[in-house]
């Protein structure tokens, strides 16, 4: 890439950020480094991650469930003895950007620096200015919890080789400043591909399936992020992206479990310049190819069953079209997430119940009751199968036995998975 180019990306990566800053602006604030970094840290979403409940902010000890154990976060407050208080830029830099810790041991990529090493030094530099500013926290995080023998971190420089590509991301020629900016947040800092794309034996991101759907932890699934019309963002349009990432809800569905809290930490906090940006790159990503050869016929007496628990114990809200109350109650009809390739997080959301994002934009906040205690395993299959296959819907059919997988991640990760709600000034 030429120099003249370089600048030109800098620049536009700049004027967005300076848009950002509008509501410091509005207070007579100077938009120094660190209200740059503390921008990035939202993009980021490190409060998240690195924030256990009924903890301070940034220290740390939030378990990240894996299928090889659970990885507990690192506290990224300055405190000099356990955290982040010691590193220089460079060391900080290295984590983000090649996985390596400020002692030279490898980060395991439960931390996503696969998608951090895309940032660049300029945004990186920024962010360890504002945690600079945090309140030190003396916070030393329990030990890792693996099966044997991935306590060696040194077994990390292997996964690296096949699987890391380091690297800042170069905007890609022939697309636009806007597309680029988007392309930019997606796979750098937003870090979507963590949730949002489907993993090898090993962990590691299938690239050639980006963003087609993943899993998002303890048995919830974030849907494909492609333009497939029924299991992706193809009947969305760049408005109902930017109003979904702002406020946690659009006129197609409303978001659940973990992506509620990102909702809540993270995107309803950036700028409307840089959430276009975002739905422009999603809106440009290619329908994934699904097998539709396979029989998606659901017998007669499932969907009857379906359908009676459906009048039963759901229509009173969602209505009989299944087309919800605007602003209200998200339709069912026609909705992307719904139709998704795997109901899990459906499942959840029947089972364990949950609550709209309520930020000052749409302060809802309307919950749905858990119906865990009422309906069996079969209920919940008949009735999310009549879900997906009514009023025009077309999804694969609810097993109970899925039903049950999720109704024991629920027992055994319920009491440690709260997620971390804040509309802090942090």
């Amino acid at each position: 890439m030429s120099a003249h180019a370089q600048h030109s990306w800098s620049a536009a990566v700049m004027a967005a950020l300076v848009a950002a800053s509008g509501a410091a602006a509005a207070q007579g604030l100077e938009f120094t480094q660190i209200q740059r970094g503390r921008y990035i840290s939202k993009a980021a979403d490190c409060i998240s991650c690195h924030t256990v409940k009924g903890g301070k902010p940034y220290a740390g000890g939030y378990p990240v469930e894996t299928p090889f154990g659970t990885i507990y976060s690192a506290n990224i407050t300055p405190d000099l003895e356990t955290g982040i208080g010691k590193w220089s830029k460079d060391d900080f830099y290295r984590a983000m950007h090649e996985g390596i810790r400020r002692d030279g041991k490898h980060i395991y990529p439960a931390c996503p620096y696969p998608a951090f090493t895309k940032m660049t030094r300029e945004d990186v530099d920024a962010l360890k200015d504002y945690l600079d500013t945090l309140e030190p926290v003396r916070a030393q995080r329990p030990p890792n919890a693996l099966i044997w023998p991935l306590g060696w971190r040194s077994l990390l420089a292997g996964w690296n080789a096949l699987f890391f590509h380091k690297g800042e991301y170069m905007p890609v020629d022939g697309k636009s400043e806007v597309w680029n900016r988007g392309a930019y947040l997606v796979q750098g800092a937003g870090h979507c591909a963590a949730c949002h794309t489907p993993r090898n034996a090993l962990g590691a991101a299938q690239d050639d399936k980006a963003l087609q759907g993943g899993d998002a932890g303890e048995s919830w699934y974030a849907p494909s992020l492609t333009g497939h019309p029924r299991d992706g963002l193809g009947g969305w349009s760049v408005q109902d992206i930017v109003d979904y990432l702002k406020t946690g809800a659009n006129d197609d569905t409303a978001s659940a479990g973990p992506m509620t809290e990102v909702v809540m930490n993270s995107t309803q906090h950036l700028s409307d310049a840089d959430l276009t940006a975002i739905a422009t790159y999603l809106k440009d990503i290619p329908a994934q190819q699904i097998d539709e050869s396979q029989p998606r016929d659901v017998p007669g007496t499932v969907m009857d069953r379906g359908k009676a628990l459906y009048v039963d114990q759901c229509m009173g809200c969602h209505m009989a079209d299944g087309k919800g109350q605007k602003n209200t109650f998200p339709p069912l009809a026609g909705s992307a997430p719904i139709q998704a390739a795997k109901p899990q997080t459906l499942i959840q959301v029947v089972l364990g119940g949950d609550r709209m994002a309520n930020p000052p934009l749409r302060p809802t906040g309307l919950g749905m009751p858990a119906f865990d205690w009422k309906l069996s395993d079969q209920d919940v299959a008949d009735v999310l199968t009549y879900i997906r296959n009514a009023w025009g819907n077309q999804a694969a059919a609810v097993d109970p036995g899925q039903v049950g997988d999720v109704r024991k991640a629920l027992k055994e990760y319920g009491p440690r998975y709260q997620r971390l709600i804040t509309q802090s000034s942090h």
